[in-house]
């Protein structure tokens, strides 16, 4: 039990951060289109001379959209360390998240100090040459300028992540520290940033020698996983795919995108590191995205950046809406009425957005080898041909039509050869038509319409209020909420939420990422999952103390009323 409770825990701490990534990567559908529009606009005026040119307003408005999409990729360290340390604080976030741009600082300062003060990067005549011996040494591109702070090491969102983490630990523990009387003023929240900033100094201290050689083993990875060639974003995407049913996928391929291990690159002069920041810095540069990654010695450090990403838009925007076609061929026809409107939507979801859960949920616990034998398969072949043929479409979030306009067509074909992507994509929807049309039929898989009829039935919103009502006209405990006055639609649907999962007694904490509502319990096995299904759920992942509810898109706004509904009614979670 002891070591079931163990990996419980790490299960769950491992959740947490991945949650915590959502918030600054939600930013970067954003400042994807700011910098795709600006980086694009001079290829279009090359095409449309009648529009406004070079030292134009315009020219100028779309030179500043570039520029600020930029700025929020060169800083995500920083974002992600106050994500980190909000995801963890177990109260007062907005200290541990003020806290850790405390420890930010401190650790670059303390770090650019140790740097300048002994190994010569502080200025004067000999800063270029103690520059190059440090490279020469520790590896090139290794020393840089980032947030104001010259001639420092990037430690990119490694260093956020740890920074983060270390103060969400600092801000647990002393939060409600007491000290004597005459030094009262500082106990409390009031500790927080201070503790975090000598935390920082010591991290700075602490990179500044031991960053080199982490660095150079990231690098390492980094040109073993190129010199798979083709193979290796076989195997990142399916490891990537075969993740996302634990919700872990976020750590995985985080330090791909945004560290050395997805290449680092010399791109107009400086060095980038990741595969998504060297896709969007060659884009605003205008060098063509699809090349392998070069440091500044013309050494392959990397795959071309598009592998990680451009194999992902012929599953997400040509094969998924097919598979929900192929879903309702199959469904009884007595139930086909009531999945139309399930298929359509999740699969216009995964087209637009690249959003691609609600579908997948929808087989993959009936027929798992349909996931993971075929899906995420499919998705390794298709991240293959990306690096042989030259795919170059990035995207910001997640690969659907949005960004295939934004990152791809409108950059142009000369810049990400997204016109080759279009047949990949119809082969691979034909594939997975006549895949899934012959094992839904030969192994009878209960896909969303084709359940039995003597099976569970899910009980109605209507059904469930109805039930309600005679629990108290028969004397029972009223439900959260009732006689606060009139009850909204997101207040009845909320209320559903918090009984499925066993009560508000039962809850401990509720969090969401991008498509999931994330819920600690205190026994998963009293979820009712008929009750959530009712509530819109796609799906479900449970472990011992916690519960993943799958909602797609929309479960922001669930959160939200959730957290809502729970305030205005002053119910306390837990008990």
């Amino acid at each position: 039990m002891a070591e079931s409770k163990s990996g419980s825990s790490v299960f769950t701490t491992l959740q947490t951060m991945g949650r915590s990534f959502m918030l600054p990567i939600a930013l970067l559908p954003i400042a994807g289109l700011m910098l795709g529009l600006g980086a694009a606009y001079p290829r279009i005026v090359e095409v449309a001379t009648a529009l406004p040119g070079e030292g134009s307003a315009v020219w100028k408005f779309f030179a500043i959209m570039s520029d600020c999409g930029v700025i929020v990729f060169q800083n995500l360290s920083i974002l992600f360390a106050i994500a980190v340390a909000m995801a963890f604080a177990k109260a007062q976030k907005e200290i541990a998240a003020f806290s850790a741009v405390v420890g930010y600082l401190a650790m670059y300062a303390s770090m650019t100090a140790i740097l300048h003060q002994f190994y010569g990067l502080g200025g004067g005549d000999a800063v270029e040459a103690a520059k190059a011996a440090f490279e020469n040494t520790y590896g090139k591109g290794l020393i840089s300028d980032h947030l104001g702070f010259s001639n420092t090491m990037n430690l990119s969102v490694f260093g956020g992540i740890a920074i983060g983490s270390i103060v969400s630990w600092l801000h647990n523990k002393f939060y409600k520290v007491n000290f004597p009387e005459a030094l009262s003023f500082f106990s409390g929240t009031r500790f927080v940033p201070i503790i975090s900033a000598v935390g920082g100094i010591v991290l700075g201290f602490v990179f500044s020698y031991i960053w080199p050689y982490f660095a150079a083993f990231i690098a390492g990875l980094g040109q073993g996983i190129a010199g798979l060639g083709a193979f290796g974003p076989f195997v990142y995407a399916y490891i990537y795919r075969a993740l996302i049913p634990l919700g872990l996928h976020h750590v995985f391929y985080l330090p791909f995108w945004q560290t050395a291990l997805g290449g680092a690159a010399d791109v107009a002069g400086h060095a980038v590191y990741g595969a998504q920041n060297i896709l969007f810095e060659r884009l605003s540069a205008g060098v063509p995205v699809f090349s392998p990654v070069l440091d500044a010695a013309g050494n392959v450090t990397g795959l071309n950046p598009g592998s990680y990403f451009s194999g992902f838009f012929p599953m997400m925007v040509f094969t998924y809406p097919v598979l929900a076609y192929v879903m309702y061929k199959h469904a009884k026809p007595e139930k086909k009425g009531a999945v139309k409107g399930l298929l359509v939507g999740a699969a216009f979801t995964s087209f637009l957005t690249g959003i691609t859960e609600p579908l997948e949920f929808s087989f993959l616990f009936a027929a798992p080898f349909l996931y993971f034998g075929v899906i995420c398969v499919m998705f390794g072949i298709t991240s293959f041909l990306a690096n042989i043929l030259n795919f170059g479409v990035g995207f910001s979030f997640s690969g659907g039509a949005i960004d295939f306009v934004l990152l791809g067509i409108i950059p142009g074909n000369e810049m990400t050869h997204w016109v080759r992507i279009v047949p990949v994509g119809i082969a691979c929807a034909a594939f997975a038509y006549f895949v899934f049309d012959w094992y839904i039929t030969q192994f009878n898989v209960k896909t969303p319409g084709r359940e039995d009829e003597e099976g569970v039935q899910l009980i109605t919103k209507a059904e469930y209020l109805k039930r309600q009502q005679e629990k108290k006209e028969a004397g029972g405990k009223p439900a959260a909420g009732e006689g606060a006055g009139k009850v909204s639609s997101e207040d009845e649907k909320s209320e559903m939420i918090l009984e499925g999962l066993g009560g508000v007694s039962n809850v401990v904490s509720l969090d969401s990422c991008a498509t999931r509502l994330r819920v600690g319990v205190k026994d998963s096995s009293i979820v009712d999952e008929g009750i959530l299904k009712a509530t819109g759920s796609r799906g479900f992942v449970k472990t011992e103390s916690g519960v993943q509810v799958i909602y797609g898109g929309v479960v922001a706004n669930i959160k939200t009323n959730l957290d809502e509904y729970i305030e205005k009614n002053g119910i306390t979670l837990g008990e």
